[in-house]
């Protein structure tokens, strides 16, 4: 039994299409350039794509000359690619970045297609409108991070899932592309997802027990072959040990010995923190399982959303070291089943959660335009002497382009929000226009204060002044991989272990009141630093003496 798609009866004309369009087109483009890679993760991430520029060895990642074998590599090739392609025009951290760019446009993309598929003509845009508004996408879609490509293919294999029924070669290739461009970018992961929601769908749902449906479950086997074994096969050629080290020391072993000690508090990460990383999409998709908790086996439309999120939470939840940016995969099947609940939402709810959205960045962009004012005129606002204490030694300018640039979206957002006609999308429309307007003012007026705190170039140029001009090797000590990433960036410096002390020099990675490590007698301390307002980051670089 399949269940009947409603008529829109507020239909997406090419007007709305066009304006629709422009605003996920602002949201994807802003922040994706005129900022250093911050830390942590993008200074990793960024680190191991210079090496690979540097080097040109495209097979082994690599960090400041030493492999990196955490992930493989597709992210790292692609964002290569395009740091290659626009170094004529852009800094090699900003062409990197427009991978990322890549990455979330391919993931609106088939997020869109499989809301369109699943719930009726109207809906592809309501859907990638939805997933766009999520908070937890807001920071994380504009980073340089592995995640991102293993979003991408997660929105392909989920709408692959989508034509499973119907047509098993576009749903067989379309299935194993995306678990293919997951494994590339993240290991495991995909193909784990792949199979425990392929056999979950028929074991809970009669109407996916069908011939076409298990034809395009082989087929996107014989299709992510070639993804799960070439790149695995020329590694495991080219040194044994480093497929070891991949495979088994930061994949399959590192997840035996995490699940030998069995759940703990890191296992209820989600439960706590989803219904912020997923909000507003996170009710709305429980409105729409609490209506249709009585004909979940009839609607058909539903199955695959559910039982994709209930495979990705369990699974997700037992990995080692879990952080919010895991939970990106499972923003997807909530975003579909949030895109079931618009036809049937009440007008109550619909128009609480419009004012509530409209009142929030309302406030959020008074606050912003309120701190910049105060930082620019140098007031002596509550705001103000929190945010100088908060970047210590920042000194704001004025830019005219930026300024414009958030004028213009402040108005327009204005006028947005006043012109919206009266439907169910209002509010998620409402809510995603809200959320760019905080993102365009973030990376407008206030990109200079944030990229202060969280660049490391200024604290790289004082640490290499500092340098004497001949030395044999730097030794460091608790250096993180952000930190080796950036000072093999930006100072062209590259640290090794030593524990042997036979470098002459050796940079140590601490805080504010650590005692020295080093024998004074033998090592003199020559410079010491950190990024501006870092109070938990403090470096020193140590000469041997004699």
């Amino acid at each position: 039994m399949y269940f009947i798609k409603p008529t829109d009866p507020n239909p997406i004309t090419p007007g709305k299409a066009v304006m629709l369009g422009l605003l996920c087109l602002i949201w994807l483009g802003t922040g994706l350039v005129g900022h250093d890679p911050w830390k942590p993760d993008e200074a990793t991430g960024f680190g191991l794509i210079y090496s690979m520029l540097q080097s040109g060895d495209w097979l082994v990642p690599a960090l400041a000359g030493e492999p990196y074998m955490d992930k493989p590599p597709l992210f790292y090739w692609t964002a290569a690619l395009f740091a290659k392609l626009f170094s004529p025009l852009l800094p090699l951290h900003d062409g990197a970045r427009l991978a990322s760019g890549l990455y979330i446009a391919l993931t609106l993309l088939f997020t869109g297609l499989a809301g369109r598929k699943l719930y009726g003509e109207n809906r592809g845009w309501a859907a990638a409108i939805i997933l766009l508004g999520c908070v937890g996408m807001l920071v994380r879609a504009h980073q340089m991070i592995t995640d991102l490509a293993l979003l991408a293919g997660c929105a392909m294999l989920l709408y692959g899932f989508a034509y499973s029924q119907e047509r098993a070669l576009r749903a067989g290739v379309l299935i194993g592309t995306g678990v293919g461009i997951g494994f590339m970018s993240k290991g495991f992961i995909a193909p784990v997802l792949f199979v425990l929601i392929a056999a979950l769908l028929p074991a809970l749902f009669r109407n996916w027990r069908t011939r076409s449906y298990f034809n395009s479950v082989g087929i996107a086997a014989l299709c992510a072959l070639p993804w799960l074994t070439v790149w695995p096969l020329l590694l495991y050629q080219h040194s044994p040990r480093l497929f070891a080290d991949w495979a088994w020391t930061h994949n399959i072993g590192h997840w035996l010995d995490y699940a030998k000690s069995g759940p703990n508090k890191e296992s209820f990460y989600y439960l706590k923190n989803l219904p912020w990383i997923a909000w507003p999409a996170l009710p709305l998709a429980a409105w729409t399982i609490w209506q249709s908790r009585k004909r979940l086996a009839q609607r058909d439309d539903l199955h695959l959303p559910l039982a994709a999120f209930g495979v990705m939470f369990v699974t997700l939840s037992f990995v080692p070291h879990i952080k919010e940016v895991f939970a990106l995969p499972m923003l997807l099947p909530i975003t579909l089943l949030a895109t079931a609940s618009l036809s049937s939402l009440k007008r109550g709810a619909a128009n609480a959660l419009d004012w509530f959205g409209l009142t929030t960045f309302a406030l959020f962009a008074i606050a912003m335009w309120w701190g910049w004012a105060g930082l620019l005129l140098d007031n002596h606002a509550k705001i103000t002497l929190w945010l100088k204490d908060y970047q210590p030694g920042f000194e704001p300018e004025l830019h005219t382009a930026p300024f414009a640039i958030a004028i213009i979206a402040t108005v327009l957002w204005l006028v947005l929000v006043w012109r919206v006609g009266r439907s169910m999308r209002r509010a998620v429309t409402n809510w995603a226009t809200g959320i760019t307007l905080v993102w365009v003012l973030a990376m407008t007026l206030w990109l200079p204060w944030l990229d202060s705190g969280k660049s490391y170039r200024g604290m790289v140029a004082s640490l290499k002044k500092a340098m004497p001009q001949q030395y044999q090797c730097i030794g460091r000590d608790y250096l993180g991989d952000g930190q080796r990433a950036m000072l093999h960036y930006f100072g062209g410096l590259v640290t090794q272990p030593d524990r042997n002390e036979r470098c002459d020099l050796r940079l140590i990675q601490g805080d504010r009141l650590s005692k020295p490590l080093l024998d004074e007698t033998r090592w003199k301390k020559i410079w010491e630093g950190s990024r501006k307002g870092d109070k938990n980051e403090h470096y020193r670089l140590y000469r041997k003496v004699g």
